[in-house]
């Protein structure tokens, strides 16, 4: 029994370890995102402290549907399209519009949810500036990768 217990420990605690080492990456780059975009928007520290939660929220939002996606695809991975029966297909797309609709629908509630936090022209600049910080952290791991 003690002995099972320890082999188990020796499985368990390196994969516990990976997660928190991703938990901690996950939070670094949140932080890293942070700083950029609020440098790059010049945001004010009260525009900053408004404008944070609206984000976070979105960004959560965002992740759910992605999520939700993901758990589609996953759950029909087995059948591949060419074996849809017309139903089955009428029924996945009807799932891919919904979500695509979640998505925009999200957008559009930033956009308006932001109005009253920061000046149209920061929400403008907004896009842009996410832009830049995806590309920035590409060029980041092509980097490590070379």
């Amino acid at each position: 029994m003690m002995r099972h217990l320890i082999l188990m420990s020796l499985f368990i605690l390196p994969l516990l370890g990976q997660a928190q080492l991703r938990k901690e990456k996950k939070e670094q780059l949140k932080a890293l995102k942070i700083a950029y975009m609020t440098d790059e928007l010049q945001l004010t520290p009260e525009e900053a402290t408004r404008f944070w939660p609206v984000f976070n929220a979105f960004e959560e939002k965002q992740r759910e549907i992605r999520k939700q996606k993901l758990k589609n695809y996953l759950d029909s991975e087995g059948e591949s399209s060419a074996q849809l029966n017309e139903k089955d297909a009428q029924q996945a797309l009807k799932q891919m519009a919904a979500m695509d609709e979640e998505v925009f629908q999200a957008k559009k509630k930033l956009l308006e949810d932001l109005k009253g936090v920061i000046p149209a022209y920061k929400i403008i600049q907004l896009k842009q500036a996410e832009e830049k910080f995806k590309q920035k952290l590409l060029r980041k791991l092509q980097d490590r990768r070379k």
